[in-house]
């Protein structure tokens, strides 16, 4: 392959002589041929130092839920930006942002703001050992939430370090992480009820919350199987457990109610992040009333010199107006638009025997790239994921997708975005055409 990249290769090799590693961000160094670098975006288009257009999926990994570069929410910064930045201090607007989050998520009774959904995450789980008196957090293997110490706890182990079956791994991926930390933790196996009330019963009266991704994004894009979110919202309250969705990823994507109203639950702690912000640093931590309390008294300590910030306010409180003002159009249209595009993905495959296989639920969905003597099928948890997903020949694909314009996240995820239409699909799968032919064509097996 030709590089096409040379200004985004100058700008990197640059970047390396002052910021570490070159990127602001470890997964971004994943992009090959090289990280790349952008002018501007508008819509569901990027634009890059090279002059390049991309029809963009990747959608600032799933926070430009209204598109690139919004008149409105550009607007509302902008007016607020002439008021005051940064006031450490009480605005209107906070309570404007709240009482939208109460209207619109059944589980939103109370809200407190933060920076970044890792935050949120950290906050989530003090609350809940505060709350109940218990030490441990039960998470389920291949979730993420956040690159804290406590967040990628059981994240993604290698099959060699997984553990058994019965027992998976606590094993973080990062060096110089508190060894102590992993022993607050019980991990169980996704879409695998009868497992997790394996797992309760172990470590019965010990276990704080459970946190979990609702449709696990991170990894796969697994949907939940029947009766696995009923069975943790049965033992969180048979057990006296807090219930912490992480809609990071699924809050406001999955329509103004998030995840949880799009699938009939509602959870004791929320995590929301990304599209709240629509591409501003802002999360919020929102709960039922009761289960606040201990920050509402300032039992615990939550603070934050930028929580609250006037212009990511501003920002929020246009997005979710955005997505109000849709109603039961959402997100009923970008399911339709990502099954579209997976029935096109799937045809260029067969066509030209490739071995992808999108799965999801439409407004995000995973391309998994099956490995030689992999059978074919819906991919229910983490390790079934590993032992299938042929990551080599994914980043080969994906390449050949990049360099005809059409941009997906790295580890194979694509996002639709309230900016994308129905050409916008068309033309996508018209350039995947070319780079599906083009991979068909080059690729070699190591």
């Amino acid at each position: 392959m030709n590089d096409r990249f040379p200004n985004s290769r100058r700008l990197f090799e640059r970047a390396q002589r002052s910021i570490a590693g070159g990127v602001n961000s470890g997964i971004r160094k994943m992009e090959q041929p090289v990280p790349l670098y952008f002018t501007h975006g508008r819509g569901c288009r990027l634009f890059d130092v090279d002059g390049h257009e991309y029809i963009d999926f990747q959608i600032g990994q799933g926070a430009i839920l209204y598109g690139h570069a919004p008149a409105g929410q550009a607007a509302a910064i902008a007016e607020q930006a002439k008021l005051g930045t940064h006031w450490a201090a009480q605005s209107e607007l906070e309570i404007e942002v709240a009482e939208r989050l109460q209207r619109m998520i059944p589980g939103a009774e109370r809200m407190r703001c933060q920076n970044s959904a890792t935050e949120v995450v950290l906050s989530a789980l003090r609350l809940a050992r505060a709350h109940t008196g218990r030490r441990l957090i039960l998470k389920f293997e291949g979730h993420y939430h956040g690159w804290a110490d406590e967040g990628l706890v059981g994240f993604a182990p290698p099959p060699d370090k997984w553990g058994t079956d019965e027992e998976p791994t606590r094993l973080h991926p990062s060096q110089g992480v508190i060894p102590e930390v992993l022993e607050q933790f019980v991990v169980a196996r996704w879409n695998d009820p009868a497992h997790l009330r394996r797992r309760v019963e172990q470590y019965r009266g010990q276990i704080a919350a459970i946190i979990f991704e609702p449709v696990l994004c991170n990894t796969g894009c697994m949907e939940p199987v029947p009766g696995m979110v009923a069975t943790i919202r049965e033992l969180c309250d048979r057990e006296g457990m807090l219930m912490i969705a992480d809609e990071t990823i699924t809050g406001f994507r999955f329509g103004a109610g998030c995840a949880q109203q799009f699938l009939g639950f509602v959870p004791d702690l929320t995590i929301l992040g990304k599209a709240i912000g629509g591409g501003v640093p802002f999360a919020a931590l929102v709960g039922k009333e009761s289960a606040m309390q201990k920050i509402t008294r300032g039992e615990i300590v939550h603070a934050g010199t930028l929580n609250g910030n006037p212009l990511c306010l501003a920002a929020a409180k246009w997005c979710l107006d955005e997505v109000t003002a849709l109603g039961d159009r959402h997100p009923a249209g970008m399911i339709a638009l990502g099954r579209r595009l997976m029935d096109g993905l799937s045809a260029l495959a067969r066509r030209h025997d490739i071995p992808l296989q999108p799965q999801g639920p439409g407004l995000v969905f995973h391309a998994a790239m099956l490995k030689p003597g992999a059978a074919a099928g819906p991919i229910r948890d983490y390790r079934d994921y590993v032992r299938r997903q042929d990551a080599p020949r994914w980043a080969h694909l994906r390449r050949c997708l990049l360099e005809e314009g059409v941009r997906a996240i790295e580890r194979g995820l694509w996002f639709i975005s309230l900016a994308h239409r129905e050409a916008d699909i068309t033309e996508a799968l018209e350039r995947c055409e070319v780079a599906f032919a083009r991979h068909a064509a080059e690729w070699k097996a190591a």
